[in-house]
């Protein structure tokens, strides 16, 4: 496999990007090599500068639903491109995607369109502390809600501890007001609720958390949530960045038939594009600015390209319900090849997966939450990761990221993924 263009335009990366690379994850280093850049796409096949195609299961860490360059999503964020790019000014497109959205999502009554799933997050935050009056937040060990300062944060080892900056530049200020509990452990959340009586604003989970790898609720989380956040006066969020329109048109929440009071929206809804949003009951949106007290403003928000693309996006997968039964059933083919590969050939693996999403972890416990997730050995991954990248296959580069199957992943592009799965040699798997 030749990366040598490759090779080259991250040497030159490295001189005016700061590692090379505009998110971390793309840098490659946790599979110790370089990253590949990408030339073009289309369907489920990625391909890169130097000519090489692979079956690309990262779809752009998610919103790829439909497959690269659909026809029709396309056409429209061209058509929209033409009318002009930005206005400053709203427009028709953000109100019908947003009458999408209340339509969809069980949660929201309304809804604002903002850029990124880490502004939406910050938001929705901002506007529980205004609904609530109060100061501090939930979250949990393993979920991912963007790199706002006050959420960029790494639990200790105890499920009662205040959260310790996850990077460099976050105030200790900002994070005190951030708890971490333990993901699939009731008891820690009932700790914090009983020990901040009172003060807990929200509670902020991934209903499938999706950036430790793929890790399902277990049975029950999820109402349990529902129920302590309603008996302690505190706003439940579902970041569904990653679950929205991905478990079902009506995301995690349709999907567990547990809603939240607000949720986030990322990825899927913009079709490609930079667009996001939170929303939620009536009177914690009317909170935010300029109708209430909440402030939060964006330039490019709700933007015409951006919203012309989700509005087809969303179209496409309203039109054609049997898509969630198809990616789902694709994943789950994949899923089982991995365990029986592994069970044959005495692979230490175990696999989650959940609709389309899906993760191998290089361990042979369950993993059910952040520290069984941890144990995985990422050395056996990075291994893996490479042999299937030479089998033409293209995963996430990291062990703690999920495994996206989209609607263009044919049954027999399916087939072809499970026989370079069953290929595999033990020195992908172990320590050897």
């Amino acid at each position: 496999m030749n990366t040598e263009q490759s090779e080259q335009l991250f040497a030159q990366s490295l001189k005016k990007i700061p590692g090379g690379v505009n998110s971390p994850v793309r840098a490659f280093r946790a599979v110790g090599r370089n990253p590949l850049f990408i030339k073009n796409a289309k369907g489920c096949q990625i391909t890169d500068v130097d000519g090489n195609s692979y079956i690309d299961y990262v779809c752009s860490w998610g919103p790829g639903i439909l497959g690269h360059a659909h026809p029709a999503v396309t056409e429209a964020a061209v058509r929209a491109c033409r009318e002009g790019m930005t206005f400053g000014a709203p427009t028709e497109k953000e109100l019908i995607l947003a009458e999408m959205l209340c339509e969809a999502v069980p949660s929201m009554d309304k809804v604002r369109l903002v850029n990124s799933g880490t502004e939406a997050v910050m938001s929705a935050v901002r506007a529980a502390r205004g609904y609530t009056g109060r100061d501090y937040i939930i979250k949990f060990q393993g979920n991912y809600h963007g790199h706002s300062d006050g959420l960029l944060v790494r639990a200790g080892s105890g499920a009662l501890t205040t959260a310790a900056p996850d990077s460099s530049g976050v105030p200790e200020g900002i994070i005190k007001y951030t708890l971490v509990a333990d993901y699939n452990r009731e008891e820690s959340v009932k700790e914090l609720m009983e020990q901040y009586e009172g003060k807990i604003a929200a509670v902020l989970v991934e209903p499938v958390a999706a950036n430790m790898g793929v890790v399902p609720p277990e049975d029950g989380f999820l109402p349990f949530l529902r129920s302590i956040t309603e008996q302690y006066g505190a706003v439940l969020i579902f970041d569904e960045v990653i679950t929205g329109f991905r478990l079902g048109y009506g995301g995690a929440q349709e999907y567990f038939g547990v809603t939240p009071d607000m949720t986030v929206l990322g990825k899927i809804i913009g079709g490609g594009m930079p667009l996001a949003a939170y929303g939620g009951k009536k009177e914690i949106m009317d909170l935010v600015s300029p109708a209430g007290s909440v402030y939060q403003a964006g330039t490019l928000s709700g933007n015409p390209v951006a919203t012309a693309a989700g509005i087809e996006t969303l179209k496409q997968l309203k039109a054609h319900p049997e898509y969630y039964q198809q990616i789902g059933e694709a994943a789950e083919k994949i899923a089982e090849t991995l365990r029986q590969t592994a069970k044959e050939k005495k692979y230490p693996l175990w696999v989650n997966q959940i609709g389309s999403l899906l993760c191998a972890f290089h361990t042979e416990n369950p993993v059910r939450d952040f520290e069984s997730a941890f144990r995985s050995d990422t050395k056996a991954y990075a291994r893996y990761f490479n042999r299937m990248l030479e089998g033409g296959v293209y995963l996430a580069p990291s062990q703690f990221e999920a495994m996206f199957v989209s609607v263009a992943h044919t049954p027999e592009i399916v087939e072809q993924t499970c026989q370079v799965i069953r290929e595999l040699k033990e020195e992908c798997f172990t320590n050897a």
